[in-house]
């Protein structure tokens, strides 16, 4: 293999900020951020859904909004009737 031209492989802590679930996996994702985890100083990267938090894996839907996206369309752009 050629040098210099692949990124840096290592261990980084991605952090699901939903549900406060810690994974550590090897990735070349670049962070500027580090933490202390299990005695190790990690890479650190926050992600806002993974498969802990996820509705496809957990079985639960969760509500983002109180009103409907077309109900806001329509509160919007409703013509003076």
């Amino acid at each position: 293999m050629r040098k210099d031209i692949h990124p840096e492989y290592r261990d980084v802590l991605f952090h699901d900020i939903s549900v406060d679930f810690k994974v550590v996996v090897g990735s070349t994702v670049t962070t500027k951020d580090t933490i202390e985890h299990e005695g190790k100083t990690l890479p650190y990267y926050k992600v806002d859904i993974s498969s802990a938090s996820h509705p496809f894996y957990t079985g639960t839907q969760r509500v983002l909004d109180t009103e409907g996206r077309v109900d806001k369309f329509n509160k919007k752009f409703r013509r003076g009737k």
